[in-house]
């Protein structure tokens, strides 16, 4: 009779660690979250919430299916007596025990910042607005704001330099000065001794090769050229000829839908404009291409002062060394252009 009471006690035991297991094991392993398959939810905590917050961000979305398995253990590692902000991904795969220790943590997702080769300020300033924590129109006073660009050793015009195409990761409780800093030091990484070198040998600065740069890549897409038009430019640049790129003139009138720069158009009144004015714009007219800059850095060597789109309108260019031959190619072009209509 004592061996049967020892078994059953055993038994009963038994029984209940498996049960204990099973839900130790739902608390802190088992998926909790309803996200759905290959999707992730974004959970933003903002400095001075509480898990009262968290807990009516989780539920004004339906996102967790056992509150009770949750509330335990948040309990447990901390965090209802102190949230960390940031940003944090919850997958269909994510558990209790996961999401809570990056909380408890501060082990936030970055937000990816992919830069382009954006043109104004405006464009910049609203790309970046709808991925980073920052008001668009907050970005755009802070890069048009003298004092605040000169603490990195630019201007209102060339500021869009600073930037390097790429994608950065960047953390949602940063802040906009952060970020710069960031793109400040890529740049810098960037424009290391060997390219800052390769700029004084052509006698520019590293914020000239990028205006031209952006000059050349508005000009032509193909990279197998873009040393030759560099090139061309460079060679009006030492004869003091006005570079008359058309790009800077669309840039001027920040109309991109330009697509035959007339008269009209270069009449403008503009330090933008480089049939008016010589040398170079007062900042790039967009962010610089790295690949472009490189290509400025290399440009070719060659006695061209003009180029010309080809009329098979295949984005290649016909380069001329004399007047003369460039009105030959320029009148193929237009002819081109009227035969299809494009004014």
């Amino acid at each position: 009779m004592f061996n049967k009471r020892i078994k059953i006690a055993i038994l009963v035991f038994a029984l209940l660690s498996a049960m204990f297991s099973y839900y130790a094991w739902q608390i802190f392993k088992t998926p909790n979250f309803n996200v759905k398959k290959g999707e992730s939810f974004e959970l933003l905590i903002p400095q001075g919430a509480t898990f009262k917050t968290l807990e009516d961000t989780l539920k004004k979305h339906d996102i967790v299916r056992d509150n009770l398995s949750f509330r335990f253990l948040s309990k447990v590692l901390g965090i209802q007596e102190k949230v960390r902000p940031g940003r944090y991904l919850i997958h269909e795969t994510s558990s209790n025990w996961e999401l809570i220790r990056k909380i408890r943590n501060g082990r936030q997702d970055a937000i990816k910042v992919v830069v382009n080769t954006w043109r104004l300020k405006e464009d910049i300033a609203g790309k970046l607005g709808k991925v980073l924590p920052f008001d668009s129109v907050y970005i755009y006073k802070r890069l048009d704001s003298s004092e605040y660009v000169a603490s990195f050793g630019f201007t209102k015009e060339t500021i869009p330099a600073i930037f390097i195409p790429d994608t950065y990761e960047v953390l949602w409780t940063s802040n906009f000065d952060s970020f710069m800093q960031k793109m400040n030091k890529q740049n810098k990484k960037f424009w290391n001794s060997t390219r800052i070198e390769e700029s004084k040998k052509l006698g520019m600065t590293p914020v000239q090769v990028a205006t031209l740069a952006s000059i050349v890549e508005g000009e032509s897409k193909k990279s197998d050229e873009q040393a030759r038009i560099a090139g061309v430019y460079w060679n009006r640049f030492q004869q003091s000829m006005p570079l008359q790129a058309d790009p800077t003139v669309v840039f001027a009138w920040k109309d991109f839908t330009i697509k035959r720069v007339t008269g009209k158009y270069t009449a403008l009144n503009s330090p933008y404009n480089t049939y008016k004015n010589i040398g170079l714009p007062p900042g790039p007219i967009s962010i610089p291409n790295p690949k472009v800059i490189d290509k400025v850095l290399h440009l070719e060597k060659h006695q061209y002062l003009y180029f010309c789109a080809k009329e098979d309108f295949s984005g290649y260019h016909s380069f001329a060394k004399t007047y003369e031959e460039h009105l030959v190619n320029a009148a193929n072009y237009q002819r081109a252009l009227d035969k299809n209509n494009i004014n």
